[in-house]
Parts: C-alpha cells; structure tokens; sequence
C-alpha cells in the first residue's frame, strides 16, 4: 500500500478498511440520489417486449423457466440474440417479486441496486490499483453519478449490462489481489465471476485481454507467466464466442466483415472513439438510440470529426510512452472493452450506445485515477497537503454535483414510453428505426391509427424494410383491414422469402379471408424454414383442427402440431394449450380436451386476459358435452399468434 494512506491512517487514526467502508457508504449514498427517479420510470424501450412483456418464460416464474434459459444455449427461444440466461432469470425473479409491465418497480429496484455494487466495486477495483482510498471513492463517485450510466438502469432489457459489468468487476478485483498476493481460491474466484459474467452478457468476451493490459500497467509483471495464466480464460472466451455467434445467427442477425467494406469499418471505429469519448466529458444530448450519420463519408462532419480526432489521438498516445504507460493503456483498456459493440460484426441498426461503454468506461476511470494519484501526493503534500486535498475533494464534488443535476434531467424523458420516444425522436427525427418503434409501442396501447402513421413514416424514410412492412400489417390486421394487411404481408415475403415469421403473418391473413389452400401452404413454408416456431406450429394446428368436414380437417396431425407448439413455449402459453384442446376434441379424446382447456382457462386468467379465458370456457363447455369446435365456414384466429 502506498504511504499516502499510510499516512493519513497513522494521522488520523482510522483504519484504512474502516476509512474505505465509509467512503463506499457515503459515494452510494450520492449514487442512489442521483438515480433514485429511476425508479418510479415507466417507459418501455425497444427490446423490453422480449425481455418482459411478450416472454411467456420470465412471466412464469419458476424452476422449468430457469431450465429453459439455462438449457437453450444455441437457440434461445423467447429472445432472439444471444445466451444470456443470468439476465433472464434475474428479470424471472423480479417478475415473481411482483414486477409487472405497469409495475417496472421491482426490476428499477433490483438495477439500482446493482449500479450501486457496481460503483462499489470500481471503488475497491481502483483502491486495489492505487492504494488510495479517497482517490478511489473520487474515481468511484464520478463513475456511479455519471449521466452515460443512467440508460441500463431504467431500460428493463439492460440488465444484461448491469450484471455482466458486476461479475467483470468482480473477476477484476479478484486478478488483480492475485497477482499481487497469489493463491488458487483468488484465481478460481477470478475466473467464476468471467463465466457468470458471460452468462450475462457476452460483451465481456474480451477480459483476458484487459487482465494482460493490467500486467503491463500498472501491475507490472507481463510475462511468459502472466500470459500463460490466461490460457484457460481465453479457452473459457473462445467457446462463449462461438456459442455468441451460433445464436445470434440462428435467431437474430449478423453482419460479418467481408459484408462490409474496410473502410467502413475505419469511420465506424473512429466515430465512435471520439463519440465516446466526448460523451464522457461532456455527456449532452443523450439517448437510447444514435443512428449512423447520413452520408456516412468525410463529407458528414460528425464522420469528419472522428478520423480528425483520432489521426491526434492514437500519435499522441503513442508520444506519452516516452512518459508514463498509464494513457495508452488506460485507453487500450477502454478500446479492447467496447470493441465487441463497435460494430465490426454488426447485429444493430444503431451506431453507438451509451450502454456500451459502461463497462469500458472503466479504462478511463484508471487514466483519471493515475492522474489524481499524483496529485494527492503532489509537491502540496509537504507545503500544504491539507489544502490541496481538500481542493481536489472540492473539486471531485463539484463536478459530481453537475454530473447528478444532468442524470436527473436526462432520468426525467424515461418518465414513460411516449416521453421517452419523442426525446430520441427530438435528437434523431430521420430515424426509420424510431418511428418503427415508436408505432410499436402505439400498437401495444391500442393507438392504431398514431402506429400507422409511425410506420408510414418509417417506410418513406427507408422504403422497402420488411421489417416495417409487417409490423404495418400487424397494425392494419388489429384495425380488421385484412386486405391492406394482406399487402403488406406479402411484401415481407418478397423482399425476406426465408423469414419464417413473414409466410406466418401471411397465413394468419390468408385464413382470416377464408383462403385456407394458400395459408396453409404457408404455415408449411415457414416450418419448413424454422420447424419449431410455436406461432406457425399453433396456426396451422388450430386450421387442421377446427375445419370438420372440409379437405384440411387432419385431428392426428392437429395433436401432433399443437403439442410442439406448447412444447417450445413451456405450457404457458394460454392460447397454444387452446389450439391444444380443440385438436384433443377433434381426435375424439375429450377427457384430456377439457383437462387441456381448464388449465389453458387457469392460465390465460393468471396473466389477466380475460377476454381469452372467455372464450375458452365457452369450448370448454363443448368438449364437456362431447363435441368439437368447429369453424366450417370462414374462420376466425382471433388469438391465434
């Protein structure tokens, strides 16, 4: 430990672990002020139907959801992307806790809670380093009040980032009293925390890399040992890559680099190293959503800026070598973090996040630490050491106090999802992606006619997005405009003929017109594409089901279909136990027909839809007396997904 707290302890006479709690205790205390409107937020933000309100495993608590997102590792079936079963489980916990998507409390409380470990853990992270205890609750408070960390705290589907930058900074700290004390328990808890963090969030893929950095600066002892420490950590990372990449390509999208060109990829990475970094000193215009700049060239001045700003960059950080290793390797640290969201394999339509770098921050929270280091034990520590202290305090003070007023303000747009959308709206109003969530959000309200004028938007922004396309369907089809909808459905297909979820939109609006020839052919063509997709698995059950005496009336295949459908939704899908039922009837097994609707009628009322327990009584009451539910003439799917 160095003397400076040496000193203050034999001065003072606190001890320097007692010195250290305080410290954590007093800076969390600031960060829950400065974060506490979080809480009460009630915006919903682009993912947080998947991670909430339209996942059917986190709004069924319980060891057979905690076994599904622990068990599908390559093809997670309630969130497209990545393995990330930590995450969901939390968010399963928090949903048991009584959270809700009109009671986001819970899940506010438990992020909050986490944001403040976090900042608990830089503290110790940094005292660690250093040695300084008032210089890591300096450090540790301008991270925990800073305004870049308030989006993965009220966004429900960041807890990912929460959790992922808990068990890094655990594994950090762990490293970091191994290589200055040793011992296997030091390392093995190290190396845990890595795992956990993966099972988070895999953007913590790169930690072997920053515990090399750290060898070189400032622990000093980059060997042959040091790197042949990290072999299990990179085999440990390497198959959590592929793992990343196999999910993310079966269910979601990737973009690999010989998709782009090479200088693409160039202004990416130069933007983004001067978009974070300004944002860091000087966090203005925040959102949840930052499009790429059009034209993306030279010509765009924000591009501009980023090849200006790193062509004086990296030379610069280069020349300080001659001085001290602590500012390239503060910001190679910083760089090696975020690079996985840098857009090199790209999965997003945005160009940078604040929820990136909350994590990689860290790097030039280690800079700012060095620097304050040496100004604690400056040439005032002779001549006045009281007073200088006491000024940078101030200082550290003063800058946390605009840091805590620019969070509340930027807290103050995630008061609820219209709020919310029409801040990122003010920043970005060229935004297709925005209008298109946006107009999914005035879906989820019933606000039909404000959805479709997002949309419309959106597609005159970037005409031709099947993406946009079907969720105009979507909008249309709820309005009983099922020939628009049609329209658009059959756009989907065109442009995306290998998108399995567009043939089912389109035969969900097919057998609304009655054309059940052409929607079952394509509920067929989209199990063909993706053969356990509940909602094609469901639809075409429900057809083969409930069409008695027509050519497509096929009970034993109905069974078959329906029983996968509630399969991959683990039974808790009130509507696939429905399509269930009927087919049980169909088949003439009517005693596990009423079973099967009596449990779908205890669920649906669980998750509050009414109106669907409704009319699962009403066929209930048919299989009691024997008989089927039939729709001979033109059908229905009223809640068929």
């Amino acid at each position: 430990m160095p003397g400076g707290d040496q000193t203050l302890r034999r001065r003072s006479g606190v001890p320097t672990g007692l010195l250290l709690s305080v410290l954590m205790g007093g800076v969390s205390v600031l960060v829950l002020v400065a974060h506490w409107p979080a809480l009460s937020a009630r915006a919903l933000s682009f993912d947080d139907n998947e991670y909430l309100t339209d996942n059917y495993l986190v709004r069924r608590p319980g060891w057979a959801s905690a076994s599904r997102f622990l068990h599908e590792v390559l093809e997670p079936s309630t969130v497209r992307g990545y393995y990330q079963p930590l995450t969901m489980i939390s968010l399963m916990l928090d949903y048991a806790a009584a959270g809700r998507p009109d009671n986001l409390r819970p899940f506010h409380r438990t992020s909050l809670c986490l944001h403040v470990a976090n900042t608990a853990l830089v503290i110790g992270f940094v005292y660690a380093v250093f040695g300084q205890a008032w210089v890591a609750a300096m450090v540790g408070l301008l991270f925990g009040v800073h305004p870049l960390t308030v989006e993965p705290i009220p966004w429900v589907g960041e807890r990912k980032t929460l959790l992922a930058a808990f068990f890094t900074l655990v594994s950090l700290l762990s490293y970091v009293r191994y290589a200055r004390r040793g011992g296997v328990p030091t390392y093995a808890a190290g190396t845990v925390g890595y795992v956990l963090a993966l099972m988070s969030k895999p953007t913590s893929t790169p930690l072997p890399l920053l515990m090399l950095l750290l060898d070189y600066w400032p622990l000093n002892r980059l060997g042959r040992r040091a790197i042949l420490e990290k072999v299990p950590l990179f085999l440990i990372g390497g198959v959590f890559a592929a793992i990343t990449y196999v999910s993310q390509a079966r269910t979601a999208v990737v973009l690999v680099p010989d998709e782009r060109s090479a200088m693409r990829i160039v202004l990416i990475l130069c933007h983004n190293i001067v978009f974070y970094l300004k944002k860091m000193v000087w966090p203005a215009n925040l959102s949840s959503h930052y499009p790429f700049p059009q034209p993306f060239d030279v010509t765009e001045p924000a591009v501009l800026a980023g090849v200006l700003g790193t062509l004086v960059l990296l030379p610069a950080l280069l020349i300080s070598l001659r001085w001290t290793r602590a500012l390239l390797t503060g910001w190679l640290f910083f760089f090696v973090a975020v690079f996985p969201t840098m857009g090199v394999i790209g999965f997003t339509n945005v160009i940078a996040s604040d929820k990136y770098v909350y994590l990689p921050s860290v790097g030039i929270l280690l800079v700012l630490a060095w620097a304050l280091n040496h100004l604690w034990g400056g040439p005032w520590r002779v001549v006045a050491p009281t007073a200088g202290r006491t000024a940078m305090g101030v200082a550290a003070l003063i800058v946390a106090a605009m840091e805590i007023a620019a969070t509340r303000r930027y807290l103050s747009h995630w008061k609820d999802t219209d709020a919310l959308y029409r801040h990122m709206l003010s920043l970005a109003p060229q935004s297709w992606g925005l209008h298109c969530n946006f107009g999914n959000f005035f879906v989820g309200q019933g606000r039909l006619d404000e959805a479709i004028r997002q949309y419309d938007e959106a597609l005159r922004l970037q005409p031709g997005l099947a993406e946009v396309h079907g969720n105009m369907g979507n909008a249309l089809a709820a309005q009983g405009k099922i020939d628009e909808a049609l329209h658009h459905y059959r756009q989907v297909v065109r442009l995306k003929p290998d998108y399995p979820q567009g043939h089912t939109n389109l035969g969900r609006a097919l057998a609304d017109l009655g054309r059940l020839d052409e929607a079952i052919h394509h509920y067929n063509e989209a199990l063909r594409l993706k053969p356990n997709l509940p909602g094609a698995l469901n639809n075409l059950a429900w057809l083969l089901a409930t069409q008695e005496g027509t050519p497509w009336f096929d009970p034993v295949r109905a069974v078959e279909l329906a029983r996968q459908a509630c399969e991959q939704t683990n039974d808790q899908h009130p509507d696939h136990l429905d399509t269930l039922a009927a087919a049980y009837a169909a088949a003439g097994r009517f005693p596990e027909a009423v079973s099967t609707a009596r449990r779908a009628v205890e669920l649906a009322l669980s998750l509050g839809q009414t109106r669907l327990a409704s009319e699962i009584r009403t066929r209930l009451s048919l299989y009691e007396k024997g008989r089927t539910h039939c729709e001979t003439t033109r059908p229905s799917t009223g809640n068929r997904t």
